[in-house]
């Protein structure tokens, strides 16, 4: 996997999040989300353009994707065990449509 594949699944999981509003303290999860990809950004050399590849995640990757993206982070951010329930539980409702 590449650094810029990283980043991007990281800058889904944040947008994953983001879309998550029956999680009332999301905003906490998100700060630690951004710290865990500024810290990525900062110990890592880019050889790409970091905003371009943000909103291109933003505007062109499913949601279910970027669902999938925040089960891959919320682990390595030692997310409370009932957000990740909560994103398993909308990515069925999703597959289920």
């Amino acid at each position: 996997m590449t650094l810029k594949d990283t980043y991007r699944y990281m800058i889904g999981a944040y947008f994953g999040i983001e879309e998550m509003d029956e999680y009332t303290t999301k905003e906490y999860v998100l700060k630690e989300i951004k710290d865990y990809i500024d810290s990525f950004l900062d110990s890592n050399p880019i050889d790409f353009n970091v905003e371009e590849e943000y909103n291109d995640v933003n505007k062109n990757v499913s949601l279910n994707t970027k669902l999938h993206d925040a089960l891959l982070v919320l682990p390595k951010i030692n997310a409370p065990i009932d957000l990740i329930l909560l994103v398993k539980e909308r990515i069925k409702s999703l597959n289920d449509k």
